[in-house]
């Protein structure tokens, strides 16, 4: 897994480096378009509820404004069900702050639903197909022990 983000700033060559990660572990039997469907849901999640993740809004040369983003990048991993589970598993245990998104939301077309179709089932028993974590970067390598980096 990688070791330490690196970004430069606007106005030196000197590296920032995150003591923090942003990743998202996807099920490796998604098909193309569920893999960016499902990233991109988990990681609304995660801008909603840890602000600190977020960065400054971006200008272009002329003026206009644009929507921040994420302030370092977000790493995509993909592994088995098993290896799925398992994560969601080491995640809980940290309690880390996270994000899931199960088979079931594929078949949902709203917020409602998508949560009534993830309060209906256990926590054992989700058919996860997405996970997304953010924390200190050790402890999110150990919940993503056993995936590797999507293709």
């Amino acid at each position: 897994m990688s070791t330490m983000t690196t970004e430069y700033t606007e106005n030196t060559a000197e590296p920032i480096r995150f003591d923090t990660k942003i990743a998202v572990l996807l099920r490796d039997d998604l098909e193309p378009w569920q893999r960016l469907n499902v990233t991109a849901f988990l990681v609304s999640g995660l801008a909603t509820q840890v602000p600190e993740v977020i960065g400054d809004p971006y200008e272009d040369a002329d003026g206009v404004a644009y929507l921040p983003m994420f302030r370092q990048p977000v790493l995509v991993f993909q592994g088995t069900k098993e290896t799925l589970k398992t994560a969601h598993a080491r995640v809980l245990s940290r309690a880390l702050p996270r994000a899931v998104f199960t088979s079931d939301l594929f078949t949902t077309g709203n917020d409602r639903d998508n949560r009534a179709a993830v309060r209906a089932v256990g926590t054992a028993d989700l058919d996860l197909v997405g996970l997304s974590v953010y924390g200190p970067r050790n402890a999110v390598d150990k919940v993503l022990k056993g995936a590797r980096m999507h293709p």
